[in-house]
């Protein structure tokens, strides 16, 4: 696809390369909470947006779903005190009107909006012409197709101040997370658009304060653009997500311990061993190819067989022989389990589907 028109991050809000850091409380309550809040953040020099949750979309109702528009009011008083940018989500027409008109100078469109086609293009209908930042959430199930459609409703009636927060996916497995990273469906985003900047919610994916931390390196790890990270002034009476939410001292104790990686390297010895390194591993996929190609070649010559045999594609006891000897043979020379398993089950589906394939034919 055409690479979107969209500015960096640091011709608007960060200076040079650093990484942009957005917190807040998840939800606003009361002015005093707000206003505390982020007079301590304002002591955060990297803190570049306070986020606040105005309208709070929950699962279910009678639960605190956010005080509404007197909120924006509060975030107003944000701005002037503590020369603070603000961030509010909208998920509709009418939240994205009111967030204009109170001078909201970030947008964000949450995980269940992105979800929703119609939503999305109800809200980029109201920002057509306008000239504000937009972040784009993920949707709740791990759909890039949604993502990146979302971020392309934007795109198209002008906003180029855009940005994708990858905030983890619903999975229904057993995880330590309240959201699971899956880092490959945000890695398939940044490799689609790749100007386009990604900023990681590790409140979100962890659902619990005591795992932000390696979340959030793991993201600047990857080359992540940012963190947007929850706050509150006593996180122990927060009406929503209190588990996930820090004090701002321990949120200025976290950023202090992360390490900030560059994401690339102007030292000519270094750029050159990377590629000497590169170049080996060039040759390493190209064996890689050649053995899986003489593999496929063999494949085909079984499904034929089987063919002419009347034998099904399917042969459970095989199957199972290879799920117990690979592993074992991998472990002799000191390959991980984990990642043979998923190589073999690649492997057999497109096995099946080469074999599956030749019996259409016929």
């Amino acid at each position: 696809m055409d690479i979107l028109e969209i500015k960096s991050l640091n011709t608007w809000i960060t200076d040079g390369n650093e990484p942009l850091i957005i917190a807040g409380p998840c939800g606003a309550e009361t002015h005093s909470q707000i206003i505390e809040t982020a007079s301590l953040l304002k002591e955060i020099s990297s803190v570049k947006l306070f986020r606040a949750g105005i309208w709070k979309p929950r699962t279910r109702p009678n639960s605190f779903e956010g005080v509404g528009e007197e909120g924006l009011i509060w975030l107003k008083d944000v701005q002037k005190q503590y020369n603070l940018k603000t961030t509010v989500e909208v998920a509709n027409a009418q939240h994205t009107e009111l967030a204009l008109k109170h001078g909201v100078d970030v947008l964000w469109i949450g995980a269940r909006t992105t979800g929703n086609p119609f939503s999305v293009q109800e809200i980029a209908d109201v920002l057509k012409g306008v000239d504000i930042p937009v972040f784009v959430k993920n949707p709740i199930h791990a759909d890039v197709q949604l993502w990146l459609g979302a971020i392309e409703r934007m795109a198209n009636v002008g906003i180029n101040k855009l940005a994708a927060i990858h905030r983890g996916f619903h999975y229904a497995g057993k995880t330590k997370y309240r959201n699971k990273p899956m880092w490959e469906i945000a890695i398939e985003l940044k490799t689609i658009l790749p100007n386009l900047p990604i900023i990681c919610d590790p409140s979100h994916i962890s659902g619990n304060r005591e795992l932000i931390e390696s979340v959030s390196q793991k993201a600047l790890d990857l080359g992540m653009n940012g963190l947007m990270i929850e706050s509150h002034i006593n996180p122990s009476v927060a009406l929503s997500d209190a588990q996930q939410q820090l004090t701002p001292a321990a949120l200025k104790e976290l950023l202090a311990k992360l390490i900030y990686r560059q994401t690339t390297s102007q030292n000519p010895e270094c750029i050159d061993k990377l590629e000497q390194f590169r170049n080996m591993i060039d040759e390493i996929d190209d064996e890689i190819l050649n053995i899986l190609k003489k593999r496929m070649t063999v494949i085909e010559q079984i499904g034929n067989y089987k063919l002419e045999q009347g034998i099904t594609v399917f042969q459970v006891n095989r199957w199972k022989e290879i799920l117990e000897t690979r592993p074992l043979w991998a472990e002799k020379i000191g390959l991980p389990a984990g990642i043979t398993e998923k190589i073999c089950q690649v492997l057999h589906e497109e096995s099946i589907r080469i074999q599956t394939e030749l019996m259409n034919k016929k």
